[in-house]
């Protein structure tokens, strides 16, 4: 049982560092970035999601794909060279069962982003240049969110 819990764990960190306020501007700054270059790069475009999703331009597949590229690369090299994390402590992939509810979480999420023109990620980027429209997809992946986490221990997993 306890061994079932840490496979569906999605983050344990194991240490609790107590900071001044201002440690976490590193992490705006960082935020201000991502979202100039998502700007740039059209990443926030709701016409370029609709290429996407129209099969119409490669745009957005490249950006992805250059994304997974730069992720298993990482990966690969946190587990060739061990490295750890800022604070000394091991990095640790588990491996993750595949279940139907993927399947299903994922086409909810691909439609979701397709009606909306908005992912997670760029949506703090669009409400940024002024698409307000957009705090209404915000307000319903948090709720989203929070209706899972409140379900979570019901759901069949």
């Amino acid at each position: 049982m306890i061994k079932e819990q840490e496979e569906n764990v999605v983050c344990i960190n194991e240490t609790n560092p107590a900071h001044p306020w201002y440690y976490n501007l590193k992490y705006l700054a960082a935020g201000i970035i991502f979202g100039i270059i998502f700007v740039k790069a059209e990443v926030i475009s709701w016409f370029r999601i609709q290429e996407m999703f129209r099969l119409q331009s490669f745009h957005m597949y490249g950006i992805i794909g250059s994304a997974v590229l730069v992720g298993m690369i990482s990966v690969w090299l946190i587990k060739k060279f061990n490295i750890r994390t800022i604070y000394g402590e091991p990095i640790t992939l588990t491996p993750k069962k595949f279940n139907k509810g993927q399947i299903y979480g994922g086409l909810i999420f691909g439609f979701g982003w397709a009606i909306t023109g908005a992912c997670p990620g760029p949506l703090f980027a669009q409400i940024g240049t002024g698409a307000l429209a957009v705090s209404v997809t915000l307000l319903s992946a948090v709720a989203g969110t929070w209706v899972y986490g409140y379900l979570r221990d019901k759901l069949p997993h």
